[in-house]
């Protein structure tokens, strides 16, 4: 009899929790969270970095801190699948968020001290952090939608999290709008960006594990257990031999090569204080735009999945030569050895076009980013796959801005910084389409595949063995 009583209650609760989209075990407001907390994190930190320097006149001590930081990054961006799968989301997401608060206050001690040791320190522990937030917040965007709408829901997951840059941005321009010729930005600043990455550490809480997040069609994300360490080490290393992963690494080593050349070298280089904390408000806000217009490419343009990535793709290559062409346009004047006579303010005549490149550089890494995280979540459905692949590319990734922030301190030519840049993601595009081509199914045959693992347990004899288990 308690049996039944208990199997009564849990397909009450199954039929009452797929009414609303809305409700909180939905894979819309789990995702939403996630965004919310990479907004108030990774969002915050992005718009720390993007003004160049940390907001420092000298980029010395944040590009040694970003190099430590995507060291470490590297490592546990990779082994930061096989943690969530045996830790679960909460104190993944817990250990994650509270490194960024910290890297922030090291920020806040050298504008008072000028002393680099803490930050890069600081630096090495965000690596480890923003591999543990990264690979849940991998896995979680890309299993908890339903296999028709990923692309719709990372842009939704991009359009949150860029909010953070936006915001993010704003902080600095109002807070030094009336410092124009000043070098570095004052210590609210950093106090700032403190309390936002406090809110998003306890945010993280929130997050269901994927087990108790149920899609509108009554199937679960995935019925896991979480794994063990020696499980996930094994799954760890076959990555490395994942034909389908090392397609994936040169997009993922070129998807934040390009920030310390955007960043120090655009935006630093071209503008003052105040108007670099401007651009930022929309060069994040341009990903925003950029992520809607693909998802939308990504979910709806085709009926065929696989038609829809070519798609996605080949728009983001066309767009993304005529950027970089752009930028090579505005590289050409200067260079490190003959930098600007003087920086623009956004009054100036001659802000426009520096403004609109930056801007579309926004706009391309969001687009880029959105399509290569789309790919990824159309090899698999389920949690613990997508967390490891999701933590290969951010590890991929971060071993490549390690580079990057050091090929920026040891002042490579700026016009060979961007043609590397250029080339890098230019060949991404004919490997990325490969993979859409072999591994991709189109959706009815993953639809199928996925609904009979994932359904809810509809037979008296499923019900009563899982009402018991609970």
């Amino acid at each position: 009899m308690g049996a039944e009583v208990e199997v009564k209650d849990e397909e009450s609760i199954t039929k009452l929790s797929t009414k609303s989209r809305f409700r909180y075990n939905s894979p819309l407001v789990q995702v939403s969270l996630i965004g919310l907390v990479c907004f108030c994190c990774p969002g915050m930190f992005n718009a720390l970095s993007g003004m160049g320097g940390g907001g420092q006149v000298d980029p010395t001590a944040t590009n040694n801190a970003n190099t430590a930081l995507y060291t470490t990054f590297t490592v546990f961006g990779i082994l930061g699948g096989g943690i969530y799968n045996i830790l679960g989301p909460h104190l993944t997401l817990a250990a994650g968020c509270s490194t960024y608060v910290l890297y922030a206050g090291s920020l806040l001690y050298y504008n008072e001290q000028q002393h680099q040791g803490f930050v890069i320190i600081a630096g090495a522990l965000l690596g480890i952090g923003a591999g543990l937030l990264w690979a849940c917040e991998g896995a979680i965007m890309t299993s908890y939608p339903p296999p028709n709408r990923k692309g719709t829901y990372i842009s939704l997951f991009w359009s949150i999290f860029n909010m953070g840059g936006v915001i993010g941005g704003l902080i600095p321009f109002i807070l030094n709008y009336h410092r124009n010729e000043a070098a570095s930005v004052n210590d609210a600043t950093y106090i700032g960006f403190m309390c936002f990455m406090s809110a998003g550490t306890l945010l993280s809480f929130a997050i269901l594990p994927p087990n108790r997040v149920v899609r509108n069609d009554g199937t679960r994300c995935t019925d896991i257990k979480y794994s063990s360490v020696s499980k996930e080490a094994t799954e760890v290393l076959k990555l490395f031999t994942n034909w389908k992963m090392l397609l994936i690494v040169p997009a993922a080593w070129a998807s934040n090569f390009f920030y310390s050349y955007q960043f120090n070298n655009v935006n630093a280089v071209l503008f003052n204080l105040r108007t670099r904390g401007l651009n930022n408000v929309f060069y994040w806000g341009a990903q925003m735009l950029g992520s809607i217009g693909i998802g939308y490419i990504l979910d709806f343009s085709f009926q065929s999945r696989r038609m829809r990535g070519f798609v996605g793709i080949s728009v983001v290559a066309l767009l993304g030569t005529e950027i970089w062409g752009g930028g090579l346009a505005n590289q050409l004047p200067y260079s490190h050895d003959h930098p600007p006579s003087n920086k623009l303010d956004f009054k100036d005549s001659s802000f426009a076009g520096p403004f609109v490149l930056y801007f579309s550089y926004g706009l391309l890494d969001a687009m880029f980013q959105s399509m290569v995280y789309w790919v990824i979540g159309a090899l698999a459905d389920d949690s613990q796959t997508l967390s490891r692949y999701s933590g290969f590319y951010k590890g991929v990734q971060s071993a490549g801005a390690a580079v990057a922030w050091q090929v920026d301190t040891h002042k490579v030519p700026l016009l060979s910084q961007l043609i590397v840049n250029w080339s890098l993601t230019t060949i991404s595009y004919p490997l990325l389409v490969l993979l859409v081509m072999l591994a991709v199914k189109d959706d009815n045959k993953t639809e199928d595949e996925i609904v009979k693992e994932a359904t809810v347990p509809s037979s008296n004899k499923d019900i009563k063995s899982t009402a018991i288990s609970t």
